[in-house]
């Protein structure tokens, strides 16, 4: 696949996933980033362990800045995790810390896969009612 078919590739998958799936595919990127800026940071690579530890830290902020306060009890907690990684990410890449980058991977990896769960729960939830319809009309 040519980089500007696996780009477009990309772009419409983007442009037509559902609220979960973008929410899915941005923690696989953060994950992906952080697993990438830990790796670099530990062989000496600095600028290119700063440049994914720099995305990172955008998806966070986009998280953050998506996250409804108001509509779920659960969202000011997460909004501190999210507040959390963004200090700590900060202070990984000015002192080219890949330890402190691991943790904040292992405190993702899980909410990636609750996501993830929550993901395929919502689509099973829908299935059925979808199902329900096409034999209606």
């Amino acid at each position: 696949m040519t980089r500007v078919a696996h780009d477009r590739y990309l772009r419409d998958a983007v442009m037509t996933a559902s609220p979960g799936k973008l929410l899915v595919m941005l923690y696989e990127r953060l994950v992906r980033d952080l697993t990438q800026g830990e790796e670099a940071l530990r062989s000496g690579e600095r600028s290119e362990g700063s440049r994914h530890l720099t995305h990172a830290q955008d998806i966070i902020i986009e998280l953050r800045a998506s996250l409804d306060l108001e509509g779920w009890d659960g969202a000011p907690r997460l909004a501190s995790i999210y507040t959390f990684l963004l200090t700590e990410l900060i202070a990984a890449n000015v002192q080219a810390d890949a330890d402190r980058v691991a943790s904040c991977r292992e405190l993702v990896a899980p909410l990636l896969e609750t996501w993830r769960e929550a993901l395929v729960l919502a689509d099973e939830a829908r299935t059925p009612a979808q199902a329900g319809r096409a034999h209606v009309a």
